[in-house]
């Protein structure tokens, strides 16, 4: 059997990327001013920085169903005879669900793995999936071994401004105004089903901080069971400045040099939205055996 693994840009994986690794990426799709575009083909990170940053109406959606079942059918029509699809989690967005209802009109032969994860934590799961494939693993087998080690991963976020909180209705307009005079940085977490406050720090440096305790901390007690070897962590961020990125990006890997896979993304469109500018972000996923 030839196994497609597909997933969408949420992954950080961009449609180009996915060529060069042999897999397949859905562009995610983005509204700005009642206009679509789509993530990485349309529109870049610089592009969609700007736009939410000049105060225009930029929305995240999930994917149309035909985009969904065009891309199934246009990697059947390259000779595949299954398909694993790994969306973004279901306890964040319904593009999971719809995506399931789709599948049902295959028989079985699209898979689709709630593998509860986003961003650089997703980016892991697609390893593990091409590495199933490769071994010969059939899309169910592999949809069945992502999703019992779904829950392996942890995410932290360091928000710099609390205005995209404030307009998806994570904070009220008060506590915003009162936050931004303290300095507040609030840094959130997922672990698997949705993004949650984890504490309120003063100053981005604390809350870089912080992050790096709580992922620690994962690591040497959470994870305690699981060799390094086996773990990625995933660094992140939403920013203007590359030279920020990279900033964050050493600081992780100084802290964490027991730990040989270190890898940088971009925050995907549809998390940047919601925490808007300025966030870094850093997690840890366990790779399958």
């Amino acid at each position: 059997m030839k196994t497609a693994i597909m997933t969408d840009t949420n992954s950080g994986i961009t449609s180009e990327e996915a060529k060069e690794m042999g897999i397949f990426s859905l562009p995610m799709p983005v509204i700005i001013d009642d206009n679509v575009f789509f993530e990485g083909t349309d529109i870049n990170q610089k592009e969609y920085f700007e736009a939410l940053t000049s105060g225009k109406d930029v929305k995240t959606s999930q994917p149309s169903p035909g985009d969904v079942l065009d891309m199934w059918d246009a990697i059947f029509e390259e000779g595949y005879d299954e398909i694993v699809y790994i969306p973004m989690s279901s306890g964040l967005s319904a593009s999971c669900h719809a995506s399931t209802m789709l599948s049902e009109e295959y028989d079985g032969k699209v898979q689709v793995a709630d593998n509860h994860r986003i961003s650089v934590t997703m980016r892991t799961s697609i390893i593990d999936a091409m590495k199933m494939a490769e071994k010969g693993m059939s899309a169910k087998e592999i949809k069945d071994r992502l999703e019992a080690n779904a829950f392996n991963a942890s995410i932290y976020l360091a928000v710099d401004t609390l205005e995209y909180l404030k307009k998806g209705g994570r904070v009220t307009a008060a506590a915003a105004t009162v936050g931004t005079v303290l300095n507040i940085k609030p840094v959130l977490t997922i672990q698997g089903e949705k993004l949650d406050a984890f504490a309120k720090i003063r100053g981005m440096k604390k809350a870089q901080s912080k992050m790096l305790d709580a992922l620690e901390n994962d690591i040497n007690e959470r994870f305690k069971d699981y060799d390094k070897s086996r773990m990625m962590i995933g660094v992140a961020a939403f920013v203007e400045d590359a030279s920020e990125a990279k900033e964050w990006k050493k600081a992780v890997e100084e802290r964490f040099s027991d730990v040989k896979d270190i890898y940088y993304d971009d925050l995907s469109f549809s998390v940047g939205c919601h925490v808007g500018p300025g966030t870094l972000g850093v997690a840890v996923s366990i790779m399958d055996e």
